[in-house]
């Protein structure tokens, strides 16, 4: 695949349960390296679309493809090749608490049996490693986590088979400012690193501005618009409206890139990012 073939396909869809029609006619594309944001009111169908780019759920009608394959039409066997290429990080972490965080990590890697035994704990500790955790912390139980903690152990597991795919769902719910801000700058960190596309259903407007390349507007049953988040922040539709509410002065492309710079790291010098200063010495 070329650097701006699609991941994602999702062409004419329409999904209906017990009559109530939840997506019709669909449409949305999702390019290689790239990290879009879903957005949607509640009862939307965002969770439903989220089903469907994972083969949970079936369209009534149209396609849905994903690396070219086509959902629910393939094999079983290449349903499951497809799915080893992508990880998903659920809203409240689906981590088993019975397990530690070693072996919750390691679960995918003992379910495929895909490497192996004595190289699932280097495998680990390396995933522990890239989302900030440290060796102590492989050995306690969900219970003992903090919730910024149980996001990251939900994202190593999500990112021990090395997927080419994330999924995100709800990825800052449930965290206090800070841990919030930490969790965006490892996505960003991650992202950059490891070359990962990128899908996120959020309503945390912070998330769009830190992180996200294109915004896709799940309203009136299909994606009402799909683009950078300057422009959609400025659709004259209801929800967007009320969506950004607050926001619109954040929403300049300057403005939007001088937010992302100060989430970089920065040096002693006033906590102001390399970049801004300068900018700042050439003024």
């Amino acid at each position: 695949m070329a650097a701006d073939d699609p991941i994602i396909e999702v062409d004419n869809v329409t999904t209906a349960f017990d009559g109530h029609v939840i997506h019709r006619h669909l449409n949305l594309t999702v390019h290689r390296g790239e990290v879009l944001a879903l957005i949607g009111g509640s009862g939307s169908g965002k969770t439903t679309l989220l089903r469907l780019l994972l083969g949970l759920e079936v369209p009534q009608s149209g396609t849905v493809k994903i690396f070219g394959h086509p959902l629910g039409r393939c094999a079983a066997r290449d349903l499951e090749r497809v799915r080893y290429r992508w990880g998903v990080l659920f809203q409240n972490g689906a981590l088993f608490s019975a397990l530690n965080v070693f072996d919750n990590i390691a679960l995918p890697l003992r379910e495929l049996k895909s490497v192996p035994a004595d190289v699932i704990a280097p495998l680990v500790m390396l995933k522990l490693a890239q989302v900030g955790l440290k060796p102590d912390d492989a050995l306690k139980r969900p219970a003992e986590l903090s919730g910024g903690m149980v996001k990251r152990v939900s994202l190593a597991r999500a990112l021990i088979l090395d997927p080419q795919l994330l999924f995100l769902d709800e990825p800052t719910a449930g965290l206090d400012p800070d841990s919030a801000k930490q969790f965006v700058k490892l996505l960003r960190k991650l992202r950059q690193e490891l070359g990962l596309t990128v899908v996120m259903i959020t309503h945390d407007v912070d998330t769009l501005f830190a992180v996200v390349d294109r915004v896709a507007v799940l309203a009136d049953q299909h994606i009402i618009a799909c683009g950078p988040l300057t422009q959609v922040a400025r659709l004259p539709h209801p929800f967007v409206r009320n969506f950004f509410l607050g926001h619109l002065e954040r929403c300049a492309e300057e403005d939007v890139k001088r937010f992302r710079l100060s989430l970089d790291d920065t040096s002693d010098d006033g906590g102001v990012p390399a970049v801004l200063r300068e900018e700042q010495t050439a003024h």
